[in-house]
């Protein structure tokens, strides 16, 4: 009697709600499934090589910088020979890649 017929259409719209939502949800799985879990994939491989480097592997800055890693320190840097007698320290999240990787020591 008091409710206008506008009102009184808008009051069972509960599943409509969710419906309107499910695209949303759609869209997130596919951006999740697409870019998001890729690069956590590639960002966990590129932590593994960081980690894995040690005297003797030749790598590759982002700077484009070609080297042999000659020592490796605690604070995350690393010293990286370019040149005869020309050494210099490298952050090691800026490591690329490894192009030739050394055998490790026989125990």
């Amino acid at each position: 009697m008091f409710a206008t017929p506008a009102y009184a259409q808008a009051a069972g719209g509960g599943a409509a709600a969710f419906t309107s939502f499910v695209p949303l949800i759609l869209i997130f799985g596919i951006m999740y499934f697409l870019l998001i879990r890729p690069q956590q994939k590639k960002l966990k491989e590129h932590k593994a090589m960081v980690e894995a480097l040690r005297r003797g592997d030749q790598v590759l800055t982002q700077g484009g910088i070609v080297g042999k890693v000659t020592h490796v320190n605690e604070d995350g840097t690393i010293v990286v020979e370019i040149a005869d007698n020309v050494k210099v320290k490298v952050v090691k999240a800026t490591i690329v890649s490894v192009m030739n990787k050394t055998e490790p020591a026989a125990a």
